[in-house]
């Protein structure tokens, strides 16, 4: 699985993900929601990049040009319910792809965290390029638990993972157990988990700092 790393290198983006984190500016629920929805333009953006693409003719008023246009049909899959704003961003580069959604949530007990997945709304994925859109990587168990779960769906021609923050706990999960052609797209690879397998630094709860406290 190849990993995309996009904060190796300055953008805007950087500005984004600065004020998601600041405890100073995550009391603006609207704002927090708006930042995420933008990063998902700019990594839906970053992974047209890879997208196979064809030619086509198209006619203008004063002529004909020969154009570049993807040759994939693009399928966006979010996990609920912290993925929706990041989702956004996405669904406004790919105007016109299918979407579907995951309900998955962790469950901590005395002594392990495990992830139940109990909803799946999907289109048909056999032979398409699917975009799985989860906010924060932690452990990668919901993200390897969600493509199990998809798998009922068919198989995609091209799995991208797209989350905004990640831990190396995540990744290392991520590359041992997902065997499907993929790739990883982040923001930030953090420092690591802490006890509760919360992303330090991190940024919080970004289901709670979307919508409120569950």
């Amino acid at each position: 699985m190849t990993v995309n790393n996009l904060g190796e290198k300055n953008s805007i983006a950087d500005q984004f993900l600065s004020e998601l984190r600041d405890i100073h500016h995550q009391n603006d629920r609207h704002r927090f929601r708006y930042n995420l929805s933008r990063l998902g333009e700019i990594m839906a953006y970053e992974i047209s990049r890879n997208l196979p693409f064809q030619r086509r003719e198209v006619e203008t008023p004063l002529g004909k040009k020969s154009m570049l246009v993807p040759n994939t049909k693009v399928i966006l899959i979010t996990i609920l319910r912290a993925g929706l704003p990041f989702l956004e961003g996405f669904q406004r580069v790919y105007d016109q792809a299918d979407t579907g959604f995951i309900g998955s949530y962790r469950v901590e007990g005395n002594s392990d965290i495990h992830i139940n997945t109990d909803y799946l709304a999907a289109p048909a994925l056999t032979g398409n390029t699917v975009i799985l859109v989860d906010t924060m990587l932690a452990t990668g168990r919901s993200i390897t638990d969600a493509i199990a779960t998809l798998m009922r769906r068919g198989q995609p021609h091209y799995l991208h993972i797209a989350s905004v923050i990640a831990a190396p706990e995540g990744v290392r999960h991520l590359q041992e157990n997902v065997t499907l052609p993929a790739s990883l797209w982040t923001f930030s690879i953090d420092e690591r988990l802490n006890a509760k397998s919360y992303i330090v630094p991190g940024l919080g709860d970004a289901g709670d700092l979307s919508f409120g406290p569950k």
